[in-house]
């Protein structure tokens, strides 16, 4: 029984599960918003929100700290100089999880952590699932994408060679928009 046993282990030994977390905490101040699974976003939320914490405060010994635990110099610099000064007015909760939908291929469970003063994304598309078709569905879809056979078409070049076999092929040719460019061209 896991009683009293706080925290994930993600399936990872501790100093892998460290280092993946201060990945993630980086990354994510760099970028300010990432996708992740909803474990890993749930795990690194609180370490995220203490390095805005220490960024808040501003000292050197707050810096070295953070230093210690990002990655990236450039990051705690962008972490003092841009995100602390926008979250000065807030005591804590810097950060927002939201639920995306499940990763295809395992079906793990993903949410984007952001920061909570980060415009909203643009909407991006919904999966839906394919409707199955039936056959003569797919038969009407491939044949109007097909072109229509060159034998049929004359080409600019040559005209019309016959007048009565033009009238035939363009009676037999399903009805084209004048505009819409040619296939091949010979």
């Amino acid at each position: 029984m896991r009683h009293r046993v706080a925290g994930r282990h993600l399936g990872r030994d501790t100093a892998h599960r460290l280092a993946l977390y201060r990945n993630l905490v980086t990354e994510l101040l760099r970028h300010e918003r990432i996708t992740t699974t909803e474990a890993k976003a749930k795990e690194i939320r609180p370490l995220a929100e203490k390095m805005i914490t220490l960024g808040k405060r501003g000292d050197l010994h707050a810096r070295r700290q953070a230093l210690a635990f990002i990655y990236d110099p450039k990051v705690v610099r962008k972490l003092f100089s841009d995100i602390a000064p926008r979250m000065k007015d807030r005591n804590g909760g810097y950060l927002r999880i939201t639920k995306l939908e499940r990763r295809l291929g395992d079906g793990a469970p993903m949410a984007a952590i952001e920061l909570v003063d980060l415009a909203p994304p643009a909407e991006r598309p919904h999966r839906r699932p394919a409707r199955p078709q039936s056959a003569s569905t797919r038969r009407a879809a491939a044949q109007a994408a097909s072109p229509a056979p060159a034998a049929q078409q004359p080409t600019p070049a040559e005209g019309p060679a016959d007048d009565t076999n033009s009238a035939a092929s363009e009676s037999d040719a399903p009805a084209a928009p004048e505009t819409a460019p040619e296939e091949t061209k010979e």
